[in-house]
């Protein structure tokens, strides 16, 4: 069984404008504390334009660093010290589950998910930036580690275009849990985590990642890019309906023309996306939701980074 494959039925992301990438940029950068380069202190010393402090010259100091107004004012020569400037790291944690190969309208979730990730790349990457790449939810996990200029974004793309596990492959274990959990061991400094997911791993209002996304937002500015399908919410009147899960295979065979059960499914549907927005307050995640089947998701994106 291959790890992860194009899914049945793809149409890709659509274009994406650059016009709504450059008005992303902002949003992105102020989600993300400070994208732009020089917004965030390193440790020690460098080469940054912050200034830390004017010091005597000692003999080994690059001339070049000599304040010429100090070693005037004080008959001796000194030089400037100034913070190192950090750009940041953007992680991408990419649900490639069964589950997101599920679509209704224009595109799929995984299609809609991958142009999060394309525009997420770009965005990292355009201030010498940096971008990280982690999948979750196929038999066998995809990592890129943190790079930047454009070879990352090619990476980027390659890896994404790899698709998602196939119809009847189970996430082994817990996968978001984990794969959130693994992000943070590797997310050295603080930096911005993007998880694009449609959440349906786990039930109940304490599904086994929120734990994991908890301990994760102390560290790092996270959003929550959460893809739904609109079928997901409602069953059609269309009569006998023959279900299958994707992850598991599993087969249900339901009345459809039952008033009562859409009216359960509708309900029971509502119930878990409310419990997935309080799990995400309660992890002071930014919650983000994308219709798949809409026909801008990319103007929808920078609407929930407003």
């Amino acid at each position: 069984m291959s790890a992860a494959a194009p899914a049945r039925g793809a149409q890709g992301h659509g274009p994406i404008r650059g016009a709504l990438v450059e008005a992303l940029d902002l949003l992105l950068a102020q989600r993300g504390s400070g994208v732009l380069v020089g917004e965030r202190r390193a440790a020690g010393l460098g080469r940054g334009t912050e200034l830390a402090q004017i010091r005597p010259y000692q003999v080994g100091d690059d001339v070049r660093l000599l304040d010429a107004a100090a070693s005037a004012r004080t008959g001796s020569p000194h030089v400037r010290e100034h913070v190192p400037e950090r750009a940041l790291t953007t992680w991408i944690l990419l649900d490639v589950s069964a589950s997101m190969a599920f679509g209704t309208g224009a595109r799929l979730k995984s299609d809609v998910a991958a142009g999060v990730a394309e525009v997420v790349g770009r965005l990292a990457v355009r201030r010498a930036g940096r971008i990280a790449l982690l999948t979750c939810g196929a038999p066998v996990d995809r990592m890129l580690p943190p790079r930047g200029g454009r070879r990352a974004l090619v990476a980027l793309r390659r890896a994404v275009a790899s698709g998602v596990a196939p119809d009847g492959t189970p996430p082994a274990g817990d996968a978001l849990a984990a794969g959130l959990r693994r992000v943070m061991r590797l997310a050295r400094g603080p930096g911005l985590v993007v998880v694009v997911s449609d959440f349906r791993e786990g039930g109940g209002e304490r599904p086994a990642w929120t734990r994991a996304l908890s301990a994760l937002s102390q560290r790092h500015d996270v959003l929550a890019v959460e893809v739904t399908d609109p079928r997901e919410a409602s069953l059609p009147d269309a009569g006998q309906l023959f279900l299958v899960d994707p992850e598991t295979g599993a087969r249900l065979e339901v009345d459809s023309a039952s008033g009562e059960l859409r009216r359960a499914f509708a309900s029971a549907e509502l119930a878990r996306r409310d419990a997935l927005a309080a799990a995400l307050r309660r992890a002071r995640a930014r919650h983000v939701p994308l219709d798949a089947a809409a026909d801008d998701w990319l103007r929808n994106l920078g609407r929930g980074l407003r």
